[in-house]
């Protein structure tokens, strides 16, 4: 074959893996707007945390992320009712092997079906609900991590196999929430009841894009210009 042909499929590749990379995040932080829009306590409390921690003379970056732990938090909660991709990379089991009760012979393929180790009612209280408060201690001093070491739910993945943009992918989505809030606050557009959080066939998007009213709340100094 050509040297045309397996520059075309390199090229395809890395653009596949480029707006992946982009696409997954916008989803996600669509599906944390639209929760939080409906419960308007649980914007609050990300908005409060960030004007500690940042302030409205400057926006969010980079090394405010260790500090912002209830928008980890949301972001968390967010991925766990809604992840990017329905099942995790498959496994072939290398022996026979028994996980949780249930006997797997040797050579089986294997996958995890991320929306449904979310969603497990085994496992979470009112599994259904967007609750970001359910990964804090009851002192509220837990350092919230988007990884999952006990894996109750799998985000990213793990092991070798996992997602080699983690660290992009999850600083990116902690950032742009943290700016959303800050720049601006969101309700409802008037005459309109509560957002429609039904999910799209693929279950995976929202079924409506998100319509909402967006009022800023920073000085406009302290906007990006965009030319």
């Amino acid at each position: 074959m050509s040297s045309n042909f397996f520059a075309y499929v390199l090229l395809e590749v890395t653009l596949q893996e480029l707006f992946f990379g982009v696409d997954s995040p916008t989803t996600s932080l669509e599906w944390a707007v639209a929760q939080m829009i409906n419960k308007p306590e649980i914007q609050q409390k990300a908005v409060d945390e960030v004007d500690r921690v940042v302030g409205k003379g400057r926006l969010v970056q980079e090394s405010d992320i260790p500090q912002l732990n209830y928008i980890k938090a949301c972001v968390k909660e967010s991925l766990r009712l809604h992840p990017i991709t329905p099942f995790n990379l498959p496994h072939v089991s290398m022996s026979n092997i028994v996980v949780g009760g249930y006997f797997i012979p040797k050579g089986s393929h294997i996958l995890l079906g991320r929306r449904g180790l979310g969603r497990n009612p085994k496992v979470w209280q009112e599994p259904l609900e967007f609750k970001p408060e359910r990964y804090f201690n009851d002192d509220k001093s837990s350092k919230i991590e988007l990884m999952e070491p006990e894996l109750r739910l799998v985000t990213f993945s793990s092991g070798k196999r996992a997602c080699p943009g983690i660290a992009l992918g999850t600083a990116l989505s902690v950032i742009a929430l943290g700016r959303i809030l800050q720049g601006f606050a969101w309700s409802v557009p008037e005459n309109e009841g509560k957002i429609d959080l039904s999910e799209a066939p693929n279950e995976f998007e929202m079924a409506k894009p998100l319509h909402a009213h967006a009022s800023p709340r920073l000085p406009a100094t302290t906007y990006p210009i965009i030319s």
